[in-house]
């Protein structure tokens, strides 16, 4: 039997309805932007594997510190014991998070770095003897897949069979250009009329809504409505973190900055599952009490593993190097010359890049469903042609690997281009 096989006989794999899928593609081994399947196939990882490997794939810098770490201490629980990993990652993060971050909270991936900021958001105000019951998120936002994370998000069909067991969220619309103004009001109105303990967004980009792009300057109208009315504010980084809009966060392109702020994904280069959510020290004092039930009694079992700490300083030391910058940059100039080419295509509805972020919206006859026959007929395309992208219904985005040649590049909007004729 092939891998493909075997995996069809054991394995369930995620947002995949088996009974239509096609047999998953076995994966065999990958360096820098490309992979190999057990054919010998080559593909591009035009998507940097779900957004986590922007150093490339077997990274020796991050393997070797990996290894390091491995034979000295891969692993001690986190419950009254600690390491020097885990303090560096923290020293590390101060010194490039936004200044009003002092505290940071280990977890295991991005929608359990989002539930910590919800339930520290939600405790926060019971902590104060206050009743703050309503988070605020985004419409077609995307924070995770556990239950706070769920509820917060906005994407339908992946909550519809959990309606009504969800903690209280009311969404307000997207800042996008021209519905500024529109945005601001709903959270106004929102704040008057709920008891309301948080705002999450996604700063500047919603990854999972197909990468729909904002203003810095919209973000920081709505974070002060927020601070104005005492409501926490948290930026869901977990996409958007390590350089992917050109700077290290998008909140370093917002004037105003937020109370808590979850990363993940590419903290630790894709190689060991890890987040962390940061905080200021006004909301941590909340918690910092004689009184025991007053703690945050959240944790994992995995909370500040070692080994995923030594993956994440080697992480952050190659996104700091003057390589990687510049890799960044590269990338985001090849995109907007690319933007410029195809922007006014008869079959494109808007083209739209930040930083090392591409995408573009195809023009249907109908509404396309987020799985829909357009966005399946797009990626098998994609996948024969060799490039691993993973459309949006009708949106086909690009978030490369920073180590990506130009030509690698290239030869994924050749795709991209052929693509649109085809549909």
């Amino acid at each position: 039997m092939t891998l493909s096989e075997k995996d069809s006989q054991y394995l369930w794999h995620p947002y995949t309805q088996h009974k239509t899928s096609q047999t998953p593609i076995a994966i065999t081994r990958g360096e820098g932007a490309l992979l190999w399947d057990e054919n010998n196939k080559e593909y591009i990882d035009a998507i940097a594997s779900w957004w986590v490997n922007p150093f490339g794939h077997s990274n020796k810098m991050i393997a070797d510190a990996i290894y390091k770490q491995l034979t000295t201490l891969e692993h001690v629980l986190f419950g009254g014991f600690t390491h020097e990993p885990a303090i560096q990652v923290a020293e590390k993060l101060m010194e490039i998070l936004p200044k009003n971050q002092q505290k940071i909270f280990f977890s295991d991936n991005g929608s359990t770095a989002v539930e910590v900021a919800i339930k520290v958001a939600l405790q926060y105000f019971f902590n104060k003897n206050e009743k703050r019951t309503t988070i605020i998120a985004f419409e077609n936002a995307f924070h995770g897949d556990t239950f706070a994370a769920m509820a917060a998000s906005g994407i339908s069909f992946y909550t519809q069979a959990f309606q009504g067991m969800f903690i209280d969220v009311v969404r307000i619309p997207v800042p996008v250009k021209g519905q500024e103004e529109v945005s601001f009001k709903a959270l106004k109105t929102v704040i008057e009329s709920h008891n309301c303990a948080g705002f999450i967004f996604e700063p500047l980009v919603q990854g999972a809504a197909g990468m729909v792009m904002y203003e810095p300057e919209a973000l920081a109208t709505l974070i002060e409505i927020c601070k104005e009315n005492k409501v926490l504010t948290i930026a869901d980084e977990v996409m958007t973190g390590f350089g992917k809009t050109g700077k290290t966060f998008a909140m370093d392109y917002v004037a105003e900055q937020p109370d808590m702020i979850c990363l993940s994904k590419a903290l630790t280069g894709g190689t060991i599952p890890m987040a962390i959510t940061t905080f200021t020290q006004d909301v941590f004092d909340a918690f910092y009490d004689d009184d025991i039930n007053k703690a945050l009694f959240h944790g994992h079992t995995f909370t500040a593993n070692p080994t995923g700490c030594a993956a994440a300083l080697a992480s952050i030391d190659l996104l700091q190097t003057a390589e990687m910058q510049n890799n960044i940059q590269r990338i985001n100039a090849s995109h907007l010359r690319f933007q410029k080419k195809i922007e006014n295509h008869p079959k494109l509805i808007t083209a739209r890049t930040l930083g090392v972020i591409f995408a573009v919206e195809i023009k249907s006859d109908a509404e396309e469903s987020y799985y829909g026959s357009m966005r399946t007929k797009l990626y098998n395309f994609f996948i024969e042609k060799g490039v691993v992208l993973r459309p949006v219904g009708n949106i086909v985005y690009i978030l490369p690997p920073y180590i990506m040649t130009d030509e690698q590049l290239h030869k994924v909007y050749a795709a991209i281009e052929e693509a649109i004729e085809m549909v």
